[in-house]
């Protein structure tokens, strides 16, 4: 989907691949039928943004065979699908059994990770819409916090250094300018917007950003305006937004409360917990046996934006709505690329049960983005 904002920005929506597993591109080009175009059908739009998870397999592929972009291309057009983003974070096996902290691997101190990055940002210039103002790929924020060090950082500022001077090559080169967020989250070394100004604003920013997923947002316990202020003093622009919804617990002490979070307490992704602001735990099932429950928890597990889970446990919509509204709702757009990003769907209590459910949530979620922008005054455009 495309938005006109008032101060005349193009405004690309997406949904995030990774929900589906494919790391293989057959598979990446079967889900387009398989999902891609029936979600789209589903909201009744012309065209649907897919912000696309292009796994390492999947990169080197494209990256290796000429004929793959092109026919890559011809069926996301066939199908009524752009691109304009891409999700770079999970590297590889995003889908297996177990994937927990092996998702922060390999960090930003290893050439796998910088090689990777560059690889999709050239993938991207062959995918973009003519009309596209640029692209982006998200990324991961540096490092767990345990794999930091004085060596580590070090390579870290001299990688990012590089990874500026190649994308402003590439851009010439290309003649389409892409841009690399990097994404907070709980219990890496950036998991604040004040950790990301003390480690990103230095480097240069017309190629570097933020990656803004406002479900880490909310488990941080950020105040989603005092955020925004914070990156624009920075002048650390907003590469994408995440469109995406923390679980929250009110009285973590209550044993209703305790039985139902126990049931997002699932093996393969991690969920870290928050109670009251940071720090906190690295899984919610530490949380439950380690957290006193003194204070309302927010735990980093993806809910769907449109929906709210069972009480007494609720969601943080009313801190990505109050985000939306501060990227939006006033007179500049503050980033033109938005990302829902619900990967969290499989492992639900409530979980799908097949494709058409899956595809019905997934594009419900669109539909709330949609009557969100509609609503702070964006136009809608075919």
């Amino acid at each position: 989907m495309r938005f006109r904002h008032r101060d005349g920005t193009l405004v690309h929506v997406a949904y995030c691949t990774n929900v589906h597993a494919a790391e293989d591109l057959d598979g990446v080009l079967a889900q387009l039928a398989r999902f891609g175009e029936p979600v789209r059908e589903k909201l009744g739009a012309d065209r649907l943004g897919l912000g696309l998870w292009l796994a390492r397999p999947v990169a080197s592929a494209l990256s290796a065979d000429p004929a793959a972009l092109p026919r890559l291309r011809a069926e996301l057009a066939a199908r009524g699908l752009e691109v304009v983003t891409l999700n770079g974070f999970p590297y590889r096996g995003f889908h297996e059994p177990v994937v927990k902290h092996s998702v922060y691997h390999p960090h930003w101190a290893t050439a796998e990770r910088a090689r990777y990055t560059m690889d999709l940002a050239r993938v991207l210039t062959a995918l973009l819409p003519e009309d596209a103002a640029r692209g982006s790929v998200s990324t991961l924020p540096l490092t767990w916090r345990t794999d930091w060090s004085p060596e580590i950082r070090d390579t870290v500022r001299e990688r990012l250094d590089r990874l500026g001077a190649e994308l402003a090559g590439l851009a010439r080169e290309t003649g389409k300018p892409v841009r690399v967020g990097f994404e907070p989250e709980p219990g890496c070394v950036v998991e604040t917007t004040a950790q990301a100004v003390e480690h990103l604003a230095h480097h240069d920013t017309d190629w570097l950003g933020l990656c803004l997923d406002t479900c880490h947002l909310a488990v941080a316990f950020e105040q989603p305006g005092e955020a925004l202020a914070r990156l624009a003093d920075a002048e650390l622009g907003i590469v994408k937004v995440q469109v995406s919804c923390a679980l929250q617990a009110d009285d973590p002490s209550d044993p209703d409360t305790r039985h139902a979070l126990a049931s997002f307490a699932e093996p393969r992704f991690l969920h870290q917990c928050v109670e009251g602001g940071p720090p906190g735990t690295d899984d919610l099932g530490d949380a439950l046996t380690g957290l006193p429950g003194a204070a309302p928890w927010r735990i980093h597990f993806h809910i769907p934006v449109h929906a709210d889970p069972v009480p007494p446990l609720r969601s943080t919509r009313p801190q990505l709505s109050a985000t939306l509204a501060g990227l939006f709702g006033g007179a500049c757009a503050r980033t033109d690329h938005v990302e829902v990003e619900t990967y969290t769907w499989q492992v639900l209590p409530d979980a799908p049960a097949g494709d058409s459910d899956l595809i019905a949530g997934l594009a419900a979620e669109l539909d709330w983005t949609r009557r969100e922008l509609l609503a702070l005054g964006l136009a809608e455009e075919p």
